[in-house]
C-alpha cells in the first residue's frame, strides 16, 4: 500500500523554487506508484465493470455520430436539404449537414480538449454528453437547413469533447495487459449503435409517424442518452492517474485501494506486488507536444487523422446515398445499409482476439489495405450479395482501424497532456471531415461512385505509409514507459 508523505505534500505547496523541485520529484514517484498498482491488476469483473460503464456512454456517442448517414435520405425526402449542392461549399445540401457536425467536432477536440486535463475525466465525460444530447433535442424541432446545421454544429462541440475524454478515461484505468481489449470492447458497444440507428431509420425515415418527419424521431430517440448519463456518472470514479498528476494523491490512493480490494475479492487471493514504478514527469503545457519524442508522434497522427477520415466517413456517412446514386431506391438502400450495419460491432469484437497480441500499428496498416481493395470492388458491385459482402468487409476493416487508432493516439502521449494532445491530433480528422463532406459530394456528382472510392483508396494508402513508417511500438508497455 502506498504511503502518502505529509512532508512531501507540504513541500509541494511551498512557493520556493527548491521546494517545487522536491515536490515534483515526490509527485513523480507517487504518480508512478499509482500507475504501477493499476497496471498490475488482473482483469477481473471489477476492472471490466468500470470499462463496461464507459462503454455504455460510448453507445450514445456512436448513435449520435453515425445517425448522420441514416437520416440523410430523410432530410432530402422532407425537402429541407438536397443530395448535391450547386457549388462546392453549398450549405443547403447533405454535405452542409455533415460539415456542420464535423465543424463542431473540430472545435470540440481542438479547443476544448484541455477541459478534461484541467477539470478531470469524470465531470467532462458527464457534461459533454448532456451538452450534445440537448443540442440534438432542439435540432429535432427545426425546419430550415440553416437552423438544423447550427444545432448540429453545437452538438458536434459536445461530442468532440466526449470522444477525447472517454479515450483518456479508458487508457488510464485499463491495466497495460488489456488496454487494447478494453478499447475494443468500448468500441464494440459503441458500434452496436450503428445497427440500432440503421434499423430505426429503416422503419421511420421513409414515413411520417403522427405527421412528424421520420428523421426527427430517429434523433429524438437518441436524446434518451441524457436520461442515462446520471446513472453512469454515479458509478464511475475519477481517473487515479489524473488525480496523482494533480497532486491529489490521497484521493488517487483511496480509489486505487478500493479497486484493489474488489479485484482481490474477485480473485479470492492476495494481489501480487506491483512492479517497480516508472518515473512520471509532470506535464501540463501544450508546448510539450512539440518536444521529442512527442513531436514526431504528433506529426504522424496529424497525417493519419487527415486521411483516415476520408476512408472511414467517406463510406460510413455516404453509403446510403452512394447506393441511391447507383440506382437503388431509398427504401432498398436503407435495407442494405441496415444489413451492413449489423457488422459494425463485430469488427472491434474480432479485434479483442488480437488487440493485445499484435502491434496496433501493424493492424492499422493491414486493415487500411483491406479498405482499399474492398472499396474499389464495391464501386463495381451490382448484385445484392456482392454489395452486402463488400459493405460488411469495409465496415469490419474500418471499425478495426477505429478501435486501434483510438487506443494508439491515447497511449503515445503522457497523462499530463493526454487529453489536449490527443484532442489536438484528433481535431485534424474533424477538420478533414469538414472538407471531405464537400469533396465527396463534388466527386460523386462529377465522377460517380468509382471516383469516390478512388479518392478513398488514395487516402488510405497515405495512412499506411504514415503509421507504417513513423509509428512506435506500444503493445504490452506501461503508459509511462511509452511516454519515455
Amino acid at each position: 500500500m502506498m504511503a502518502i508523505s505529509t512532508e512531501a505534500a507540504s513541500a509541494f505547496k511551498m512557493p520556493t523554487p527548491g521546494s517545487r523541485e522536491v515536490a515534483a520529484r515526490s509527485l513523480a514517484l507517487d504518480a508512478g506508484e499509482i500507475s504501477a498498482r493499476l497496471d498490475r491488476l488482473p482483469p477481473t469483473r471489477a476492472v471490466w465493470k468500470l470499462i463496461a460503464l464507459l462503454a455504455l456512454g460510448n453507445f450514445f456517442e456512436g448513435y449520435d455520430l453515425l445517425f448522420t448517414a441514416y437520416i440523410g435520405p430523410g432530410l432530402i425526402r422532407s425537402g429541407i436539404m438536397t443530395s448535391t449542392t450547386p457549388g462546392l461549399f453549398g450549405m443547403t445540401g447533405l454535405a452542409g449537414f455533415v460539415a456542420a457536425l464535423f465543424s463542431g467536432l473540430f472545435i470540440g477536440t481542438l479547443a476544448c480538449g484541455f477541459l478534461a486535463d484541467r477539470f478531470g475525466r469524470r465531470a467532462i465525460f458527464t457534461y459533454s454528453l448532456l451538452w450534445y444530447c440537448g443540442a440534438n433535442l432542439i435540432m429535432c424541432f427545426q425546419s430550415t437547413a440553416f437552423a438544423i446545421n447550427f444545432w448540429r454544429f453545437l452538438a458536434g462541440i459536445g461530442l468532440g469533447v466526449e470522444l477525447i475524454t472517454i479515450g483518456c478515461y479508458i487508457s488510464e484505468f485499463a491495466p497495460k495487459q488489456i488496454r487494447g481489449r478494453a478499447f475494443a470492447l468500448v468500441q464494440a458497444v459503441g458500434f452496436t449503435a450503428v445497427p440500432v440507428v440503421s434499423f430505426i431509420s429503416y422503419l421511420l425515415v421513409p414515413i411520417d409517424p403522427f405527421g412528424w418527419d421520420g428523421w426527427r424521431w430517429v434523433v429524438l430517440i437518441g436524446c434518451a442518452g441524457a436520461v442515462c448519463v446520471w446513472f453512469i456518472r454515479r458509478a464511475l470514479p475519477e481517473s487515479p492517474r489524473w488525480l496523482a498528476m494533480k497532486g491529489r494523491l490521497e484521493e488517487a490512493d483511496r480509489i486505487v485501494s478500493d479497486l484493489e480490494r474488489k479485484v482481490a475479492n474477485d480473485c479470492g487471493s492476495k494481489l501480487p506486488p506491483p512492479a517497480p514504478a516508472e518515473p512520471v514527469v509532470p506535464h501540463g503545457k501544450f508546448a510539450e507536444i512539440w518536444v521529442p519524442p512527442y513531436r514526431s508522434r504528433a506529426i504522424m497522427m496529424i497525417i493519419f487523422n487527415i486521411f483516415q477520415t476520408v476512408g472511414y466517413y467517406g463510406f460510413a456517412n455516404w453509403v446510403p446515398t452512394l447506393l441511391i446514386k447507383q440506382g437503388i431506391t431509398v427504401s432498398t438502400s436503407l435495407g442494405y445499409t441496415t444489413l451492413i450495419a449489423l457488422a459494425a460491432p463485430v469488427g472491434p469484437l474480432l479485434g479483442m482476439l488480437i488487440a493485445d497480441r499484435i502491434e496496433r500499428k501493424h493492424v492499422i496498416v493491414v486493415m487500411a489495405a483491406v479498405n482499399i481493395i474492398c472499396g474499389l470492388l464495391f464501386s463495381q458491385a451490382s448484385s445484392t450479395e456482392a454489395i452486402i459482402a463488400l459493405g460488411v468487409s469495409l465496415t469490419l476493416a474500418g471499425n478495426i482501424i477505429s478501435y486501434s487508432y483510438h487506443t494508439y493516439q491515447q497511449e503515445i502521449f503522457p497523462t499530463g497532456i493526454r487529453a489536449r494532445a490527443a484532442g489536438f491530433v484528433y481535431s485534424w480528422s474533424r477538420f478533414s471531415a469538414i472538407l471531405n463532406a464537400f469533396f465527396i459530394a463534388f466527386t460523386l456528382q462529377h465522377f460517380g461512385v468509382v471516383g469516390v472510392f478512388l479518392l478513398i483508396g488514395g487516402a488510405m494508402a497515405i495512412v499506411m505509409l504514415a503509421i507504417g513508417l513513423m509509428g512506435p511500438r506500444t503493445r504490452g508497455l506501461e503508459l509511462e514507459k511509452i511516454s519515455h
